[in-house]
């Protein structure tokens, strides 16, 4: 019963969380709650679990969800692995940019008498 209730307080925060967070990410807002609500349920019917678990072929209730966590943790990390790619291409490109920038205003100054960069 301790377990039980540990565990919803901390699939509600998640539900709080995602339900807060809806507006910036609709999509993953709402697989958070998905998810939360389906672990809420089997928290408090387990033998649910086992019950759906043998009818896709798996032996126990926890491996089922254990599986499903496991695919749904990788699922994340691609995501964010894709998302850290795209946003280093950015920062060189920008960083590709601003060089540009800065080599094209230099050149275009005029060169004072004392400018160490001078050629004779």
């Amino acid at each position: 019963m301790i377990a039980q209730l540990a565990l919803s307080v901390l699939l509600a925060a998640i539900l709080l969380y995602a339900w807060t967070e809806y507006r910036r990410s609709p999509a993953v807002a709402l697989l958070s709650v998905l998810a939360a609500t389906a672990g809420l349920y089997f928290v408090w019917f387990p033998a649910h679990s086992t019950w759906l678990a043998e009818l896709v072929g798996i032996g126990r209730g926890v491996d089922l969800i254990l599986y499903t966590w496991v695919c749904i943790s990788l699922l994340v990390l691609l995501n964010l692995h894709l998302k850290l790619r795209t946003q280093m291409e950015l920062v060189t490109i920008l960083a590709r940019k601003a060089a540009l920038a800065e080599a094209l205003s230099a050149a275009a100054r005029p060169r004072e008498s004392g400018d160490p960069d001078r050629e004779f």
